[in-house]
């Protein structure tokens, strides 16, 4: 008997990633996705249950339709119910929200409640089926998250749920994104997610993603192209204080340049040596110290390698990655914790002196203050990391190594 996959959330993760790849296993015969925006739901049904992606690769984009998707709104009551039963019988779910801050929200409709409603609906049956939950909302601890408020929802212990229900960190390195703009659609000549919506999903064809490694030894995934991992922290680390860092880095020094898409970073190569650098010479030099002799990856050459896939990856023509998006909420990017400051601190914690990272931080922190011109710079990045639980000289460190940076 083959598997049932159910999905959270119909963004580009979701349709470019889980669903497409739960299609093309050819383990499962039953697709649910549930989607709160009812004009995508209306579109998807009107194409008999049919969606379309666009794939970037390194020599153009490749159009592929999904078929089979069962799409439901569990903010309609009847939806509500085919969903909860859609989760009391799934394998394996994937939930791909903006935020883990949205596990929570819409009340009834919301992830939490369906999904412990599902599982609650399973347990009364005497049902001994057992299921995983990829968490896919780019937060390091995203199932604990998740694991917490179903066992809080149930009432039941933590053991007690991963006996039969394991919720699953990931890390997702695969750039993807919603294009609306009629002009990119018709210059790339992309395909609608459906034929009744203005969306199209456009994803590189990146699909090594990284997972907690699952309890069950018995436990045949049906989506086997994922890799299963002890810990995933240092992974994660990687993905945010090399990849996500590097990214933005070269997104603020490219808008500094008034380049419109990260392609046309390859037109710029000091911005691209200042990333290379970066990426090799701090986080990479810093990540390869801190976690040596643990994985492949943690070495000179396997860092090497997967920066070089990164740098071409970040500025494939074909993918459009607007500048304009990469550099929105540089609040949220000079964070203590998040990338730009976090690869800083990585670097500074391993002896690196992080200075192509401070250029980016010092490109993001001024174009923060261009929507708050009144604000002082220096009591500008006090505010961003007053509530950060830190060693007063190490914020005075990098707060130093910003402010002083000069392109």
């Amino acid at each position: 008997m083959k598997k049932s996959f159910v999905g959270f959330g119909f963004g580009a993760i979701q349709a470019g990633l889980f669903l497409y790849e739960a299609h093309a296993s050819g383990q499962f015969d039953r697709f649910t996705v549930a989607e709160v925006m009812p004009e995508v739901v209306e579109a998807v049904r009107k194409a008999g249950g049919r969606y379309r992606v666009n794939i970037a690769g390194a020599q153009g984009i490749a159009k592929k339709e999904i078929g089979g998707i069962a799409i439901l709104n569990p903010g309609d009551p009847s939806d509500r119910a085919a969903l909860v039963a859609a989760v009391a019988g799934a394998d394996e779910l994937a939930t791909a929200l903006p935020s883990v801050r949205f596990y929570e929200t819409g009340g009834a409709a919301s992830v939490v409640s369906v999904l412990a409603d599902g599982l609650a609906a399973r347990r009364a049956r005497g049902e001994a089926r057992r299921s995983i939950v990829y968490a896919a909302e780019n937060h390091n601890h995203a199932a604990e998250i998740l694991e917490g408020l179903l066992t809080a929802r149930l009432a039941v212990p933590a053991a007690a749920l991963r006996a039969s229900v394991q919720c699953l960190n990931t890390v997702i390195g695969k750039m993807s994104g919603i294009v609306t703009d009629e002009a990119q659609i018709a210059e790339q000549g992309l395909a609608r997610l459906a034929d009744a919506t203005e969306r199209c999903v456009l994803v590189e064809a990146f699909n090594h993603i990284l997972i907690t490694r699952i309890a069950w030894n018995d436990f045949a995934r049906g989506i086997p192209i994922f890799i299963e991992k002890d810990d995933l922290l240092p992974f994660e680390e990687a993905k945010l204080y090399g990849h996500n860092a590097t990214h933005a880095l070269m997104g603020y020094l490219a808008r500094r340049q008034g380049c419109a898409t990260m392609a046309d970073v390859r037109r710029n190569p000091r911005i691209l040596e200042l990333a290379r650098a970066a990426f090799l010479q701090e986080s990479g030099a810093a990540l390869i110290r801190k976690y040596h002799g643990l994985d492949p990856l943690f070495t000179e050459a396997g860092y090497r390698e997967y920066a070089e896939d990164l740098l071409a990856r970040m500025t494939n023509p074909h993918l459009r990655d607007l500048v304009e998006r990469v550099v929105r909420d540089p609040r949220r990017k000079l964070g203590w914790d998040d990338r730009l400051v976090g690869a800083m601190r990585l670097a500074l914690g391993q002896g690196i002196a992080p200075r192509c990272y401070a250029l980016g931080a010092r490109a993001a922190l001024d174009m923060l203050c261009e929507s708050e011109p009144e604000r002082n710079e220096a009591r500008l990045l006090d505010a961003l990391w007053a509530e950060a639980k830190a060693d007063e000289r190490e914020k005075q460190q990098v707060k130093d190594l910003i402010l002083q940076s000069k392109l």
